[in-house]
């Protein structure tokens, strides 16, 4: 009979409001809470960075002999920190090794522009850590959720080092692909530092990758039962080496094996009737708050206000060309001679800052752009757009056109990833729909699919029905979390 109430550790290299630098570390700050509600006991483990405000957050020393980590010819020394929240049960672990953790950046020198030449070393340390850490702890998880490459190596050591171990007899893995484009490559000497046996690299095994040390790779070969972040998504890094990024041959051989979880959003934060960001707080059965918010944006981004009925278009992105932006570019004049108004808030590649800058000088009565990180301000574009743009070449999940439904923000998106499981395209016969949905990464079906929001947009009724269409759907953590129950399961059962 299957186990009811489960240990459950997640391993990650980032999680809110600890580090972050993407859609990860919002799902590994909330799912942990929505198991911890459905009754299971929750620890999360990830590395104590430099961002970590150990005051803030009122961490404490732990007080267990965890032995050296080999790391190769070298070794690592790790102590542990913890900490809980007032609103959950979850307890939040941190492993301490300041030459290795204690860096401005979480994964990239910011001297070089270029990844840490040394993660190979510092991610090695964090999965072997793990296990030592509970060990040390005496806590044996029923499962251990391992996310992304930085905590790949754990499904690996717990089949190979740790296999005899009877303090992980009944342990399974899941491991959880975010984003496959990162992948933790490393050059083939990196192998001897993992620590496991030499005749497990040859070509075509899990840890070989072209000659090289794929950690990644490793994660999806070795773990019991994968899974990524919407069903769509599981499909297309299956299909070719555009979403695979070469690694979709070894996916098809876990076929059976990976499933596709849509990712919540925590209502208690992203909410336009609870939100302490925007000015105006509103709902579905009562929209003025909605309009009284736009204004209040356009007023912030210096944007004119006007007494006609003119759309703003928000977006908030890493600003890359995976996101969409070189097909924008393609028809950024097009666009800009419609009647509209637009808001970016982001940061990513140089051309992308220049591109908008440029769009922003020459049409400034239209567009303002926010090249930093500005959580108040995201919050308010998300009460104050009319429509919100992700027209990404590739989106695993996507977090942002959930949060666009809940306030009434119209997604405009491309039919790829997450965004196409969350997004029905408006249908002008029936009424139904929640956004915009175009199907190739181009720039003139692009164009064509904001020309049919403006269209619909122009009649106040309809618009305001397609609005509620969105605000009533459910994409809560509760729903995703009893999913990932099910996947737990499925992994003990192995």
């Amino acid at each position: 009979m299957p186990k009811t109430k489960l240990k459950i550790l997640i391993a990650t290299p980032e999680a809110v409001p600890f580090a972050k630098t993407g859609g990860l570390a919002d799902v590994t700050g909330a799912l942990p809470k929505a198991l911890s509600d459905l009754g299971h006991q929750v620890k999360v483990i990830l590395p104590k960075y430099k961002m970590v405000d150990e005051t803030k957050l009122d961490l404490h020393q732990v007080n267990i002999n965890v032995p050296e980590i080999p790391l190769g010819e070298k070794k690592g020394k790790i102590n542990l920190k913890s900490c809980r929240f007032s609103d959950s049960e979850v307890e939040y672990l941190f492993i301490v090794n300041d030459k290795y953790y204690n860096r401005d950046k979480l994964y990239m020198d910011k001297a070089t522009g270029f990844d840490y030449v040394d993660n190979d070393e510092r991610f090695i340390l964090f999965a072997r850590g793990t296990l030592e850490v509970l060990k040390a702890l005496d806590w044996q998880p029923d499962i251990i959720h391992a996310n992304d490459w930085q905590s790949a190596l754990i499904p690996a050591y717990l089949k190979t080092l740790y296999a005899g171990d009877p303090f992980f007899s009944g342990t399974a893995t899941v491991f959880s692909i975010h984003n496959i484009a990162y992948q933790g490559n490393f050059p083939k000497d990196s192998f001897a530092k993992i620590g496991v046996a030499k005749d497990l690299f040859y070509p075509t095994s899990a840890f070989e990758f072209w000659g090289n040390v794929n950690f990644l790779k490793v994660g999806i070969s070795y773990a019991d039962v994968l899974s990524t972040v919407s069903e769509r998504y599981a499909v297309e890094i299956q299909s070719s080496s555009e979403f695979g990024f070469g690694l979709e041959g070894v996916l098809r051989t876990r076929n059976p094996d990976l499933y596709g979880i849509v990712n919540g959003i925590d209502y208690e934060e992203w909410s336009p009737e609870k939100d302490k960001f925007i000015p105006y707080c509103y709902s579905e059965k009562g929209l003025s708050g909605k309009q009284k918010n736009k204004r209040a944006l356009l007023e912030k981004c210096n944007l004119p206000k006007t007494r006609k009925r003119v759309p703003l278009i928000g977006i908030i992105s890493r600003l890359a060309d995976q996101k969409g932006f070189d097909i924008l570019a393609e028809i950024s004049d097009k666009l800009l001679s419609l009647n509209l108004q637009m808001v970016v808030l982001g940061t990513g590649d140089e051309k992308y800052h220049k591109l908008f800058k440029q769009m922003a000088k020459k049409y400034p009565q239209k567009m303002s752009v926010n090249f930093r990180f500005d959580n108040a301000l995201a919050h308010l574009i998300e009460a104050g757009a009319d429509m919100f743009l992700m027209p990404s070449r590739y989106e695993p999940c996507g977090l942002n056109q959930l949060y666009s439904l809940k306030y009434g923000t119209v997604p405009i998106v491309r039919e790829t990833g997450g965004l196409a499981d969350t997004i029905q395209d408006y249908n002008p016969e029936t009424g139904e729909g929640t956004g915009f949905v175009f199907k190739n990464y181009d720039s003139d079906e692009l164009l064509e699919a904001i020309k049919r929001a403006f269209q619909v947009y122009s009649n106040k009724g309809i618009w305001t029905k397609l609005m509620k269409n969105g605000m009533q759907k459910d994409f809560s953590w509760e729903a995703s979390a009893r999913k990932y129950e099910n996947l737990y399961q499925r992994a003990l059962q192995k």
